[in-house]
């Protein structure tokens, strides 16, 4: 599963343009193929506005606070076969 959030200051991309480079590069550095990837999210966000925030790693942290637009990306294994509505 493959968690991207797009933190921008004014001008940003379509959110469906964002996930497709970014998992192309992680091929061969995290996983074998991008086909392993069975779960998606990819949302953005605004830095200029306030936004609701817990259990903020360190360096998610520390990249919020530089008020510089950046990408977080967390890899991890997805729910067996979860359906969700």
């Amino acid at each position: 599963m493959v968690t991207i959030t797009y933190f921008y200051d004014s001008t940003s991309m379509d959110v469906d343009n964002i996930p497709k480079p970014i998992l192309d590069a992680l091929k061969g550095l995290v996983y074998f193929d991008d086909g392993q990837i069975t779960d998606l999210l990819c949302r953005k966000r605004v830095l200029r506005l306030s936004f609701q925030t817990q259990n903020l790693s360190p360096v998610l942290h520390r990249a919020l606070g530089l008020s510089r637009q950046f990408v977080h990306i967390v890899v991890e294994d997805a729910p067996d076969q979860e359906v969700v509505s």
